[in-house]
């Protein structure tokens, strides 16, 4: 990561599409103060890097790579005392960023209603959201909204009071000072529909759980139950 300094300048991009162009004035604009512009240009074209390995359409990328940007650096000026951070954040992290932590991350921004800063990514991100996932959502009333699969990136993990494991195995990096917990749930891929409703349905449970663990920890007011889906059992 490059250091975080701060001047007036914008450098120019090594990628001179317009558009690019235009986002990092942009987001320049909006970090003054906080950020150099050196570092803000550093976070888009790596992030625009890092989605365009996997992109299977290509039209949105500087768009996806702005928002994917813009919560990296977010996340580090929360990480460096940068910004103020006054709700607890929590980041839920499987293989391809596709399929379970898109459900939990949907599952757990309803439930908390705004009490809860939360976030997702994968090891190796797919280039789009599972089906299956976005059904399961649908039925729920749900949306990732403007999610998508995105790389696990460091400064989004050292924002993080708790990261929640689902089958990523040893490929997520452990930093001090986190608090890491493994939900061992079965990959919603070769399941039928009920099996991963299932899975969906036990999520929910352990997400019902974790925010009342978090309403306890902090005094913020225990949100609902997933509308939906059963009470958690006790």
């Amino acid at each position: 990561m490059p250091p975080v300094p701060l001047g007036p300048s914008t450098p120019p991009l090594r990628n001179t599409d317009p558009v690019l162009v235009r986002i990092t004035r942009d987001m320049a604009q909006r970090y003054t103060g906080v950020f150099a512009p050196e570092t803000v240009a550093y976070f888009l074209e790596e992030s625009l890097e890092l989605l365009s390995a996997r992109a299977a359409i290509t039209i949105y990328l500087p768009v996806i790579a702005e928002r994917f940007a813009t919560e990296r650096l977010d996340a580090l000026a929360r990480s460096e005392g940068l910004a103020l951070k006054s709700v607890p954040e929590v980041l839920f992290v499987c293989t391809e960023n596709s399929g379970r932590s898109q459900l939990a991350a949907a599952l757990l921004r309803r439930g908390a209603a705004g009490a809860v800063c939360v976030h997702s990514a994968g090891t190796l991100p797919s280039a789009w959201i599972d089906p299956v996932a976005q059904r399961l959502l649908d039925e729920l009333g749900l949306s990732p909204d403007e999610e998508f699969p995105k790389p696990l990136t460091r400064e989004v993990i050292r924002a993080a009071d708790i990261v929640i494991t689902l089958g990523c195995g040893d490929a997520c990096p452990v930093i001090s000072g986190r608090r890491y917990v493994d939900w061992n749930l079965p990959d919603l891929k070769g399941l039928d529909l009920e099996s991963a409703r299932a899975v969906r349905d036990a999520l929910a449970q352990r997400i019902a759980r974790l925010a009342q663990s978090l309403a306890e920890a902090t005094g913020i007011t225990a949100p609902p139950a997933v509308r939906g889906l059963s009470e958690p059992p006790p």
